[in-house]
């Protein structure tokens, strides 16, 4: 399995504005805090990258006692992160090897991240590891086998294969946590519809999503000039693109 160095992403990766606009005030860690009665909460966010997540909940989560921790591999994400973040703990670390003592967290939050990792099996021991009892693990991530016609494996079909090493499916997900203690809970929200070339230009542009950095350059290049082509021959040209998300909420049980 192929992976990303986010060390040459960190610069670029907050220019993709998908990022920013789709961030939004995390309904299962709010649910947790409703349903769970706690003097202070302890709450981590597993491969912070450059702290969105943190920064949004921080901005609207105000009337609890919350410590707020990060964790990632890439120094360069976690200075990112350090330029907007206040009163966090940001440490640099990997999560099959996580520098926390056994049940320390009421909830882990774990966006966009999992398929980074290689050693998935030792990643959800070590979650189970540091989460205490009764705690939630989020994993927030699209679903690649549920969105085969997105815009992006239109445009750069290559990525699809490097995605399918890269992703476990849902059941398997399901199956992985189940054995390990976690009660679990699977939802997949999927659209299906036209997309205007023009708008996603830029996304394929930045080449901060991190499967097109996997691809070689010249199939890289190949595909982005299909999608300036298609748009300089036709401005409002659209694709059918479909598109998957994934929330796993994972109870230790």
């Amino acid at each position: 399995m192929k992976t990303t160095d986010y060390s040459k992403l960190a610069s670029r990766y907050d220019k993709n504005l998908y990022r920013s606009i789709n961030v939004e005030l995390d309904p299962h860690l709010k649910n947790y805090i409703k349903t769970n009665n706690r003097t202070v909460y302890d709450v981590l966010d597993l491969s912070c990258g450059t702290g969105l997540y943190l920064a949004h909940q921080i901005k609207h989560l105000t009337e609890q006692k919350i410590n707020w921790n990060g964790l990632d591999a890439s120094k360069e994400m976690l200075e990112k992160a350090n330029e907007k973040l206040e009163k966090v703990s940001l440490l640099h670390g990997f999560v099959e090897d996580m520098p926390y003592p056994a049940q320390s967290f009421d909830y882990i939050a774990n966006t966009y991240a999992f398929h980074h990792y290689r050693y998935k099996e030792q990643a959800l021991d070590e979650i189970y590891r540091v989460l205490r009892p009764n705690g939630v693990y989020l994993m927030h991530n699209i679903a690649v086998d549920d969105m085969p016609r997105w815009w992006l494996y239109h445009y750069f079909p290559t990525a699809q294969n490097e995605d399918q090493k890269r992703f476990w499916d849902k059941v398997m997900i399901f199956e992985q946590l189940n054995e390990r203690g976690f009660k679990v809970d699977v939802k997949i929200d999927y659209q299906l519809g036209e997309v205007k070339v023009a708008d996603y230009l830029p996304y394929a542009e930045n080449r901060d999503i991190s499967v097109l950095t996997l691809i070689s350059d010249e199939q890289y290049q190949e595909g982005l000039e299909r999608m300036r082509r298609d748009v300089m021959d036709a401005p409002d040209k659209t694709v059918v693109n479909d598109f998957a998300e994934m929330r796993c909420v994972a109870k230790k049980v």
